[in-house]
């Protein structure tokens, strides 16, 4: 059996348009020759457990993933284009986002915060902020105190009850929420923006042959460009998607050693992926549990 899963902004209210969008794009697939194509995503099997285990077909993958904890076992097939706030083209960003009251208004005044990150190995939620942050340390350190909360939305949910004072959010999920779940940005508001970096690409496994993959990219922009897809697109923010030479992701790895060359030590990525794997099939953006807005 061949896994495939769309794991990223994968919430309640748009799963209708994400599995319209995979029905079509299985369709598609098939139609260029590809074998045992997957009727349906596999949300009951960790994406991470699909990632690694040698028969991925289809995924979404954070860069920061693709390029150094699962370098081994994912291959890009291309970058989506996402029509959020703070997109641009293919390149997307993340928002800092503290409480609605706070009186915040620039990076180098939350020093001495409480910080809070989605993940150990999230560029949006964890390699992006530290980016901001890196070049202010003091002795390695800039905040109080760092925690994981395991999912964007729950990391909203920390900052609006006062359990932390700053995080950084994906752009395209706070977007997501903003339309579906506007109570989950409830007492938030968004501080800045990080630098932009290509979002996160769709992806496959390192196995899959050069002719596969272009197979694969074929079946992409065709079901990306269908007049029967728009609805879906628009459900799910997703424009189009393009090929991203991955040396354009470089920037991922260049924030992370610019930061640990200037020594700043407090956030710490976890590159083999142990913290994320615990999680199981957990959605890394969207807490499951959440309650409809």
């Amino acid at each position: 059996m061949l896994y495939v899963s769309l794991p990223w902004y994968d919430l309640k209210e748009t799963q209708s348009a994400t599995d319209a969008f995979w029905e079509h794009l299985a369709g598609r697939l098939r139609s260029h020759g590809l074998r045992d194509v997957p009727d349906r995503l596999q949300r009951d099997v960790g994406y991470q457990d699909q990632w690694t285990s040698g028969r991925l077909l289809f995924s979404q993958a954070c860069g920061y993933d693709v390029l150094m904890p699962f370098r081994s076992h994912l291959r890009m097939i291309a970058t989506p284009v996402y029509e959020a706030p703070g997109c641009q083209g293919p390149w997307y960003s993340s928002v800092v986002v503290v409480r609605e009251d706070s009186s915040v208004e620039h990076i180098e005044q939350l020093r001495g915060a409480r910080c809070v990150i989605n993940s150990p190995t999230s560029h949006s939620g964890m390699n992006a902020l530290r980016a901001l942050v890196a070049p202010m340390h003091r002795d390695g350190r800039f905040f109080a105190s760092v925690r994981v909360s395991y999912a964007h939305e729950a990391s909203l949910e920390m900052i609006a009850s006062g359990k932390a004072d700053v995080g950084a959010i994906d752009g395209v999920t706070y977007a997501l929420l903003a339309r579906h779940r506007p109570r989950a940005l409830s007492a938030t508001r968004v501080m800045c923006c990080s630098g932009r970096i290509p979002a996160p690409p769709f992806v496959t496994g390192s196995g899959v042959t050069d002719d596969d993959l272009q197979r694969m990219q074929d079946a992409l922009f065709e079901t990306l460009e269908s007049p029967a897809m728009r609805t879906a697109r628009d459900e799910l923010m997703l424009a189009s998607a393009k090929i991203v030479p991955p040396d354009r992701y470089q920037a991922i790895v260049d924030w992370e050693w610019e930061a640990l060359n200037l020594g700043y030590a407090e956030i710490q990525s976890s590159c083999g992926g142990e913290a994320g794997r615990q999680d199981g099939a957990r959605n890394p953006f969207v807490r499951a549990e959440s309650p409809e807005s």
